[in-house]
């Protein structure tokens, strides 16, 4: 209360009336250490109602994380470790970013299916419910949270892969932000989680209102290390609990409660209501003695991680290379040469890498949401993850995901096995359906988290399936989202090198990759295909800046009909260079001396082809620069001749050439 009212602004009702919830997990269930927030066996609570953030930060100062009483004055203002969502990376012992609701139980679904498979890679021998590897994830959730639907995504896949280390508390408190819940949400919220295949307890108010601390404790003592289920518990709360005026009602959702009603609160609880931010010492060395029983959970587990490491050398140096992010010694060494390959799609060379990532990385892990065959995501001769172990073809060490038609809550479980961090995740769909992922996608984002989204079917190429189907602005709509890098790249041996680098670079990514066969392009040796990793080169005609009459910029598939437009204005007399830029965020972070070896300065004439928007090539363009791409929506038909309806050919980029040199010699 006190620290939303110093803010001005917030959340109190939920974090007030989860209080008692949190403060019995953090003291009587989860495994956690104050002194060592990151310790590898810890069980992970994931606040996915990240609008009740002061519920996280009052526990964390309470039970002696590295968080101040004046930290929780600063609630809210800029700079402070108490932002207004929880932010990973950010605050000591906060699991991830929370704030749009259902990205928490989604991206902990992803925590629990990875460590699955993670623990079955280090500890395969081990007992279920008995590796060092074995932990829980927790998870608060809101109506809010339940209503959104990647939430239901990720708990039919929860239940139907059977993850008992997942808990989800939802806070029923039949209260939103536009008032009663009854208005909007009135299914069996129990009932679909048992179809779902959850275990499911109800944990009703007492008589008085309150939260039902004794049942609580004792549903969560009684869950079984080996659940072979997730488990869903409904926690009856009233909102705002026990301000005398505001529980129960919608303004407690996202406003102070106001000075008066907070001095009352306090009186009922028999507190000084003149005090604020008075927490006495006595509550202190109770809440404190989390400090000392996380040094034990953590000096018990050393013990029998070493006890591991010592019967599983391997595996344990496996562990180090994964906690270094370290790649193996020959990670550069056997990748697919496709120098005698006239064309091939770049998901289908896409694939190929992958299949030289999975036998060099055993953490690399993934799926499709459904479309394995058209992403060629497929881990050929990998395990499926599954519940049950079928021998032949399936079982909880399964390391490929049939995640289903569920685009959204794939995004975000890559973001939960990201956030694991010995996971190497991804994750295939076209890339048009990248907008049912957005939102899990900006938020690997803010996280930075290792999130790679493999994106097939990247423009009109795919042809007759038409609009619905054909991105037109998605690429520089992801481009938009700051600290997320977008790879199209224009040939197999482009997509090969992409692969490494995406790997080497470990940041949120998405690689967008053809459905129709492209040239293998023939490089010469002064444009070898490793300068990808810069994000653009010359790929064709590079000259010094005083011998060109344009450069021509391309990305993908767009990048072999930007070299043949070349080859004809050479023919011409026409002196051109070839930019192909797989990665504008790679470029983006070049020395301007390279930059400019690419785009020279004193060369106005340029055009750029991409079959998509056309939006923020004017960056690269300069005044003089005409776009080619598709500012409208595509159409259906054969690849061929939606291209040339487009203006995607080798002619129309020749006469826009020459129109852009025309208007740069007028301005002269």
């Amino acid at each position: 209360m006190d620290s939303v009212e110093r803010a001005g602004s917030g959340h109190p009702g939920t974090a007030m009336a989860l209080a008692p919830v949190a403060h019995i997990l953090y003291r009587y269930v989860l495994r956690h250490s104050p002194n060592d927030p990151e310790w590898l066996g810890r069980d992970r609570l994931v606040l996915s109602c990240g609008h009740a953030s002061m519920l996280l930060y009052a526990q964390l100062f309470l039970n002696g994380y590295d968080l101040s009483l004046e930290d929780l004055k600063a609630f809210r203002r800029f700079g402070s470790r108490t932002p207004g969502h929880p932010e990973y990376r950010h605050t000591a012992g906060v699991e991830m970013t929370t704030g749009p609701l259902g990205q928490g139980i989604a991206t902990a679904t992803g925590m629990a299916l990875s460590n699955r498979y993670i623990r079955h890679l280090l500890d395969p021998e081990s007992t279920p419910g008995e590796s060092v590897f074995d932990h829980r994830i927790f998870v608060i959730a809101s109506d809010g949270d339940l209503q959104e639907g990647v939430s239901a995504e990720a708990a039919s896949l929860a239940g139907h892969q059977k993850l008992g280390s997942l808990v989800v508390l939802w806070d029923d408190n039949r209260i939103s932000i536009d008032g009663p819940t009854q208005r909007s949400f009135s299914e069996d919220v129990i009932a679909r989680y048992q179809s779902y295949g959850w275990q499911t307890f109800d944990v009703p108010m007492t008589s008085a209102g309150e939260i039902d601390q004794r049942l609580l404790l004792e549903v969560l003592a009684g869950l079984s290390a080996t659940n072979e289920k997730p488990v869903f518990i409904r926690v009856q709360t009233t909102i705002a609990y026990p301000a005398p005026n505001a529980q129960n009602t919608a303004a407690a959702h996202g406003a102070p409660l106001g000075s008066n009603e907070v001095a009352e609160t306090k009186a009922l609880m028999g507190l000084d209501k003149q005090s604020s931010f008075d927490v006495p010492t006595e509550v202190l060395e109770y809440t404190r003695q989390a400090v000392l029983r996380g040094d034990k959970y953590v000096a018990d587990w050393q013990t029998r991680f070493d006890q591991w490491k010592g019967t599983n050398p391997k595996q344990a140096q496996l562990l180090d290379r994964l906690q270094a992010n370290r790649l193996p010694d020959d990670f550069f060494q056997g990748w697919p040469d496709f120098a005698g390959v006239e064309s091939m799609s770049t998901r289908k060379a896409s694939g190929e890498a992958l299949q030289v990532l999975a036998s060099k990385l055993p953490e690399l892990w993934g799926g499709s949401a459904d479309l394995t065959e058209s992403n060629q995501t497929e881990i050929k001769g990998a395990l499926l993850a599954a519940a049950s172990p079928d021998t032949k073809t399936a079982g909880p060490s399964g390391r490929y995901v049939h995640f289903g038609v569920r685009e959204h809550a794939m995004a975000a479980a890559l973001n939960g096995a990201a956030l694991g961090g010995l996971a190497k995740p991804f994750g295939g769909t076209f890339l048009i359906f990248s907008d049912y992922q957005r939102p899990a996608v900006r938020l690997s984002a803010i996280m930075g988290v290792r999130s790679t989204f493999v994106w097939s079917h990247d423009s009109i190429g795919l042809g007759e399936d038409g609009p619905t189907h054909q991105p037109v602005e998605q690429l520089w709509s992801l481009r938009a989202i700051p600290n997320f890098e977008v790879i199209r790249p224009a040939d197999a041996t482009e997509t090969a090198v992409c692969w490494q680098n995406i790997i080497v670079r470990a940041k949120p990514s998405g690689i967008a990759l053809t459905r129709q066969n492209v040239p293998v392009i023939k490089r010469g040796n002064d444009s070898p295909a490793t300068l990808a990793t810069k994000g653009g080169y010359v790929i064709a005609g590079k000259a010094l800046p005083e011998d060109l009459d344009a450069v021509l910029m391309a990305t993908g598939s767009e990048v072999h009909l930007a070299i043949e437009a070349h080859t004809r204005l050479s023919a011409e007399g026409i002196k051109t260079q070839v930019v192909s830029f797989p990665c504008l965020e790679w470029f983006d972070e070049q020395d301007l001396s390279y930059q400019q070896s690419c785009l020279p300065e004193r060369v106005r004439a340029r055009v750029s082809v991409e079959a998509g928007s056309t939006q923020g090539w004017y960056k690269y363009l300069g005044s003089f620069g005409i776009p080619i791409g598709i500012n409208e929506y595509g159409a259906s038909g054969s690849p061929a001749k939606i291209f040339e309806k487009f203006g995607l050919t080798p002619e129309n980029i020749v006469a826009q050439t020459k129109r852009s040199i025309q208007l740069s010699h007028e301005a002269s």
